[in-house]
């Protein structure tokens, strides 16, 4: 797809949001984070630290990247949001949930759940949508952010002012680990 067949709204994801939303992040795990984590890295981590997080859809602080098709359905391309909560990663299933609410000015806003759909990469939807995430957490208050990325999304986000905090390696249900990066951001 090349030219206007690549336009696309953003929008607040809702709950019949979610099944779809579950098809577009499984998909873009398979495919764009083969290169940074093994298969059986992945099939552990869908559903545990990678997922949907429907606190964040309740919560109205998760966005989606969508475009129409020429059947006239639409796709979502793209999907990432923030968190007033302390959850730093991980789906609804992830056993590293914390729901307490953050302290705008004080705490800082996670940035969580960012993934896109591997034909729609490198378009800048995941900068516009991370962009949207700061603006509405900023005027909630908010003037730090941390999130916990993937291998594959560190250098977009070092490319967005985003600096190392730390290394984490996330318990999987198979015994595994799943590496993901601390990362930090604070506005001036």
């Amino acid at each position: 797809m090349a030219g206007p067949e690549r336009r696309y709204s953003l929008r607040l994801a809702n709950e019949t949001d979610i099944p779809e939303l579950r098809t577009l992040i499984e998909m873009s795990v398979r495919v764009l984070q083969r290169s940074d984590y093994s298969d059986e890295q992945i099939d552990a981590a869908l559903g545990t630290a990678l997922g949907v997080d429907t606190q964040l859809i309740a919560d109205r602080t998760y966005y989606m990247a969508e475009t129409m098709l020429s059947c006239g359905g639409n796709l979502i391309v793209a999907c990432g949001g923030s968190s007033r909560r302390k959850t730093l990663y991980g789906s609804d299933h992830g056993p590293y949930r914390e729901a307490a609410l953050l302290e705008p000015g004080k705490d800082a806003a996670k940035i969580r759940a960012f993934f896109v759909h591997p034909e729609w990469t490198r378009m800048g939807i995941a900068t516009k949508i991370l962009q949207t995430c700061e603006d509405v957490a900023q005027a909630e208050g908010f003037h730090r952010f941390e999130m916990g990325a993937t291998l594959t999304g560190v250098p977009m986000y070092l490319a967005r002012g985003y600096t190392f905090i730390g290394r984490i390696e996330v318990p999987l249900p198979n015994g595994l680990t799943f590496p993901v990066v601390r990362l930090g951001k604070s506005l001036p």
